[in-house]
């Protein structure tokens, strides 16, 4: 039995609008990968710093689901994976999950992140990162200390400068998810992004999900009184339909700047997003997902329109798509943002972490 189901209106919209569209080769630059039974509940505190929603989707998502995940959406591509786990919250909670991540890339072949926790010294994040194979880190904001108030974490308060000074020692992959609710736009993100890139040019500094930008209004000035300034800065457009901030992270960037990521298996739900007074809703068929009220990012649609609504991943991907018509993208411009340009700066870490 399929892990969920492909629809008529699913494969409509894949063969008319992406199949042709998409590479052969596709690398997701952005997925999570972790077992329930080996998680540890999180604490109240830490779910406080964390949208709800992501949760409905899926319990955990093993490498085969991954796997299986691709084939279901993507038939006739080559899809792979940077991979990562999730649901972190101390360094003993994620050592399981963690290595399980190092075990299901040993086993396909993909690339892996290792979680890290802001309290680690660089030497046992290194340690890790050796031992397991991995190409660099990931880590979150709800890792910051519990007596910092979320709408004042900082990066360096989840990446602390000494781990940020190994990594670029190694020339290792950082995954960065901002932090704030100014999220891209915020100033006090913006100038300690320009302050990492300079005290540590070597390490690859990847902005996960365009800065968080899934509105219009959270790009702000962000390209253009700041981010121009750090020319060789890689994004992810992960989790993020919102077709502004794709054709502006494009625009500024560059195509050779920009990596295509889906925070499996956050995207195989079912959802329309669209943006409302500054904030992005996601609608959903009824039903799907519990109770709405339970996030103010869910809003269930009526029966009829549920039908329509097709997986969040192919919704991403078409506002992808029509950034390129806009800035009229080459094939070969579309190919570099979904698979090359994650694969150089992958096997680029790895030389330089493992040699050879």
């Amino acid at each position: 039995m399929a892990i969920f189901e492909v629809t008529e209106n699913d494969r409509r919209i894949y063969e008319t609008e992406l199949k042709d569209f998409l590479p052969d080769k596709i690398l997701d630059v952005h997925t999570h990968v972790w077992l329930e039974s080996l998680t540890v509940p999180e604490s109240e505190e830490k779910v406080k710093r964390t949208v709800t929603w992501p949760s409905l989707v899926a319990r955990d998502n093993s490498l085969e689901d991954l796997q299986e995940t691709y084939r279901l959406m993507f038939p006739g591509k080559d899809v792979s994976a940077l991979m990562f786990t999730s649901s972190v919250h101390s360094i003993e909670s994620g050592r399981a999950n963690n290595v399980y991540v190092s075990e299901a890339s040993r086993r396909s072949g993909w690339p892996a992140l290792y979680y890290s926790h802001p309290t680690q010294s660089p030497d046992e994040v290194e340690k890790m990162i050796r031992d397991g194979g991995f190409v660099g880190i990931k880590s979150y904001l709800s890792l910051a200390p519990e007596y910092i108030p979320e709408n004042e974490i900082r990066i360096y308060d989840f990446f602390p400068k000494e781990q940020l000074k190994r990594m670029d020692e190694l020339g290792a992959v950082v995954m960065l998810h901002i932090p704030r609710k100014g999220r891209l736009k915020d100033p006090v993100n913006l100038e300690q992004i320009l302050e990492i890139k300079a005290a540590y040019p070597n390490m690859r500094l990847i902005i996960a999900h365009v800065g968080r930008a899934y509105t219009r209004e959270d790009v702000g000035n962000a390209f253009t009184d700041y981010l121009y300034k750090v020319p060789d800065l890689m994004y992810d457009f992960t989790a993020n339909c919102c077709e502004y901030a794709i054709t502006e992270v494009i625009r500024h960037a560059g195509p050779k700047h920009v990596m295509f990521g889906t925070d499996m298996p956050i995207l195989r739900m079912r959802t329309h997003r669209i943006e409302e007074n500054g904030t992005y809703i996601n609608l959903v068929p009824p039903g799907l997902y519990g109770d709405p009220s339970q996030d103010p990012h869910l809003r269930e649609v009526s029966e009829a329109e549920g039908k329509k609504i097709t997986f969040f991943a192919y919704e991403e991907l078409l506002a992808f798509k029509r950034a390129c018509k806009t800035l009229n993208m080459t094939r070969q411009d579309v190919s570099d943002m979904m698979y090359g340009n994650a694969k150089e700066l992958i096997d680029g870490a790895r030389r330089s972490i493992y040699g050879g």
